[in-house]
């Protein structure tokens, strides 16, 4: 019943952040005088709306995103004589370029504001306590786990030393261990509350000396003010990841292919919004709100710099169309030759079902082997 609620409260996310895209679009054209008449969340059949001003709001059946009309947003629009001069072609290329960034930028807004609260708010393990503040033993296993219980360690006890000599965070009580591989040691700890010591021959591991005991790690958080900066840090890491899934993306769709045949999936397979819906809701059963949220806004990134690519019905194709009108208009004003004008819409139809048949299918694509054969949380 949790994963459940998990997968719903996923899909909610992705669903706040679509109709976020929109209503970025929405405020940026309203800011610059640009006449919005329609704002509705869903697709398909109207359930209720309403008008306020001049935009007609409005919910539909399919809650599948959200859509913002705006008057005349290419030249072939049709446009009423009296909303002629808040037709957005006309406007500035700065303020329409604008206009279509607020939509990916909401976008990443919100992925960064996930990022923000995850780091502020929700405890997450903290490497630099674990390696200054004494060893908590969380647990005893492993193939040198018959050491630890020789000496009697029990989960929630503090090792302090190792034959005699104090150690204090991870990395040292390691250090130490490993050097003693083969011999025989003291380990001093202190269990509820009293400060026990026993003795047990480390078995040699790998070449090294191991103990058999798994540490607490320590958690903590950020808070408000130092969330900012590891949200910003953690937000520049995951563009990153971003840029580099997407240049390796055609390099991934075999194996997509191949998951329908019931092969292995690697971890790293595109997932879709079904998959990733699905896998929060894993994560949500488990209790894993940390890596919830960190997947919620890792798709909120993605679906920022996605909608920039410069093809069309992307909003970056629509910028990138804008931005090449411009600097034809340029060169031809430098050979001193006549505009040749807008581009024409009708022309780029071929490409844009292109795009639209390529984009579907790698959705269907990644659907079906989410459906098939799932990525699941390990």
């Amino acid at each position: 019943m949790l994963e459940v609620a998990g997968v719903l409260l996923f899909a909610l996310g992705i669903f706040v952040s679509l109709c976020l895209h929109e209503a970025g679009h929405m405020a940026t054209a309203r800011a610059f005088g640009m006449k919005v008449t329609r704002f509705f969340v869903g697709y398909g059949p109207t359930l209720v709306s309403f008008r306020r001003g001049e935009t007609e709001y409005g919910v539909k059946a399919i809650p599948a995103g959200a859509f913002v009309r705006i008057v005349g947003m290419i030249r072939d629009d049709e446009v009423a004589p009296a909303d002629e001069a808040r037709a957005m072609w006309r406007y500035p290329l700065w303020k329409r370029t604008a206009v279509m960034l607020a939509g990916c930028g909401a976008h990443m807004v919100f992925g960064v504001f996930l990022l923000w609260i995850l780091f502020a708010f929700v405890p997450l393990p903290d490497e630099g306590r674990l390696q200054s503040e004494p060893v908590r033993v969380a647990g005893v296993s492993g193939p040198a786990s018959a050491a630890a219980a020789a000496v009697g360690l029990a989960p929630g006890d503090v090792i302090t030393a190792i034959d005699g000599a104090p150690v204090r965070g991870w990395d040292a009580m390691v250090a130490a261990i490993r050097a003693a591989g083969g011999e025989r040691v003291e380990v001093t700890f202190v269990h509820d509350g009293q400060v026990r010591t026993g003795a047990a021959t480390l078995p040699v591991v790998d070449g090294v000396g191991m103990l058999g005991v798994t540490p607490v790690v320590p958690e903590s958080t950020a808070g408000p003010i130092g969330g900012i900066g590891k949200a910003g840090d953690q937000a520049v890491v995951m563009f990153e990841g971003v840029f580099g899934a997407l240049q390796r993306f055609p390099e991934k769709v075999p194996a997509l292919v191949s998951a329908l045949s019931g092969e292995e999936r690697p971890a790293d397979s595109p997932i879709s919004v079904v998959g990733a819906s699905r896998i929060g809701g894993e994560l949500a059963e488990q209790g894993e709100w940390a890596a919830f949220l960190l997947l919620l806004a890792a798709l909120n990134l993605f679906y920022g710099v996605f909608n920039l690519l410069p093809v069309l019905p992307l909003d970056g194709g629509h910028i990138a169309v804008w931005w090449y009108e411009r600097a034809r208009f340029w060169v031809y004003a430098r050979l001193r030759r006549r505009d040749p004008g807008p581009v024409d819409y009708y022309k780029l139809m071929p490409a844009v079902y292109v795009a639209i048949l390529l984009f579907a299918g790698i959705t269907l694509l990644t659907v079906a082997a989410d459906l098939v054969n799932p990525v699941t949380v390990q």
